[in-house]
């Protein structure tokens, strides 16, 4: 497989305190890791890092061999919404906008026409079965369908890495269930790299490998036999 996204000894303090101490990882195109370590371990400034939300202090982020610290705030900003897609644990939807328009808003920023976009996304909602619900705000919707829509809008721009943040951290066990199975699905369907940061080692067992990270270094890194899990 392509190396699609890799760190190479990035560190990251944030004043005294150290949150990354040299963090070295690949991650191939089409794979899906997560990411787990206790609180205050640093997986959530590596998932920064990693989609140039941050920029390490010392290390770099690459992308299709790309420095991502060497690209300005505004070029890093324009990759993340041609190439990346991302799922928080609260959806982060904007409130006053239906469904469709959620999802096509990430394509009309990168300049697709609001017709185009529109259409692909109710084409994303159909395929993750909310073809009736694209003119629902959020606030209308369960969470667990709130998240199949956070999913469509990361999916809509067809990403080559996906980030997911305790996606199901907000969600019932079954329904958190469910949307592991729509994202890891959808992800592999779409062939993007799916990176997920995450307590849990139920959702952590959706994935086909597994990084830990405890005080700001890679504890251990290992293959998950996910579809046995299944």
């Amino acid at each position: 497989m392509n190396t699609c996204l890799a760190t190479h000894d990035i560190t990251k303090r944030f004043g005294d305190v150290p949150a990354l101490a040299g963090v070295s990882l690949t991650i191939d195109a089409g794979e899906s890791v997560a990411v787990m370590g206790p609180s205050g371990s640093g997986k959530s400034t590596l998932l920064h890092c990693l989609s140039g939300v941050l920029v390490p202090d010392a290390g770099r982020v690459t992308f299709g061999g790309v420095d991502l610290s060497g690209l300005k705030d505004r070029d890093r900003s324009h990759l993340r919404l041609r190439q990346f897609g991302f799922v928080f644990q609260d959806g982060q939807l904007l409130p006053e906008l239906p469904a469709r328009e959620n999802v096509a808003l990430p394509l009309m920023l990168t300049g697709t026409s609001r017709g185009r976009a529109l259409k692909a996304a109710d084409e994303r909602l159909g395929q993750l079965g909310l073809g009736d619900m694209r003119h629902r705000r959020p606030g209308d919707m369960s969470g667990g369908q709130a998240q199949r829509v956070a999913i469509a809008r990361a999916l809509a721009g067809q990403p080559a890495v996906i980030f997911a943040d305790e996606p199901s951290g907000a969600l019932d066990q079954a329904t958190g269930h469910e949307m592991m199975q729509l994202l890891t699905t959808s992800a592999r369907m779409a062939d993007a790299a799916l990176v997920l940061v995450t307590h849990d080692a139920d959702v952590a067992a959706w994935c086909s490998r597994l990084v830990e990270i405890r005080d700001g270094l890679v504890h251990s890194d290992r293959l998950l036999d996910a579809q046995a899990a299944r």
